[in-house]
């Protein structure tokens, strides 16, 4: 196992480091642009080009270019939005999508407002549409930007950090323990099951609060015009009966 892993992590490593940097960036900036994301697996990209960071400058470096990668592929997702984003939901990739999912979008950023932007970067699906849905909506830039920062900035960082710890200690340990390789392997499934755990919370808690606040919402004109003309109908009937 150490050696299948350590040949793997050379061969990662021997490649420029310019070059991993700046294609990790390129990967998360498409994985948080608009469609793009929904098959580019940019976070996966980002935690094995991780692995070769090698020292501190490297670790910088890094987590600077995937921050603004990320930001880059927001920004991108938002001015679609902004000039082009009825026209990409009506069209061919649009309906594949699903008009569910632009429906659960829109709400989803009606009801969470700028929370919603923060927290879709760790909801499936709405990591991509949302970026999209808030250019259609009308919300400044720079409000879009306060709250999607700090979200690029807290994923960059753990998945930047689990890449290059993971490795780190696999190297220290590697020629002493013979499971070393074992336990590189055990911390990446172990954040890999964390990060899938943390996105189900957040989608139940958000679900959650969804359906409570559609449940708490007053009844819509239609449905006060059909209980009242029910009412009128039902309070009719009694004297003509009789």
């Amino acid at each position: 196992m150490n050696e299948l892993l350590s040949t793997l992590l050379d061969f990662i490593s021997s490649i420029d480091p310019l070059f991993r940097v700046l294609f990790a960036g390129i990967a998360i900036a498409l994985e948080t642009s608009i469609l793009i994301g929904l098959i580019v697996p940019g976070d996966t990209v980002v935690l094995v080009a991780s692995t070769a960071v090698s020292n501190p400058l490297e670790y910088t470096s890094m987590v600077v270019v995937v921050i603004i990668g990320a930001l880059c592929g927001e920004s991108f997702g938002f001015f679609l939005g902004r000039w082009v984003g009825p026209r990409i939901r009506a069209s061919r990739v649009g309906r594949r999508i699903g008009e569910k999912n632009w429906a659960r979008a829109e709400t989803y950023l009606a009801r969470r407002g700028g929370l919603a932007i923060f927290l879709s970067r760790f909801i499936p699906v709405l990591h991509s549409l949302i970026p999209l849905t808030v250019g259609m909506s009308g919300m400044r830039y720079r409000r879009f930007m306060a709250w999607t920062v700090p979200a690029c900035v807290l994923w960059a960082l753990a998945y930047v950090s689990v890449g290059t710890f993971a490795a780190g200690g696999y190297r220290e340990l590697s020629s002493e323990l013979h499971w070393a390789g074992y336990a590189f392997v055990g911390v990446i499934v172990l954040f890999a099951v964390l990060v899938v755990v943390v996105k189900k919370l957040i989608q139940r808690a958000e679900r959650r609060h969804m359906t409570a606040a559609q449940d708490d919402a007053p009844p819509s004109a239609a449905q006060d015009g059909a209980a009242g003309r029910r009412g009128v109908e039902g309070s009719g009937s009694g004297p003509a009966a009789t």
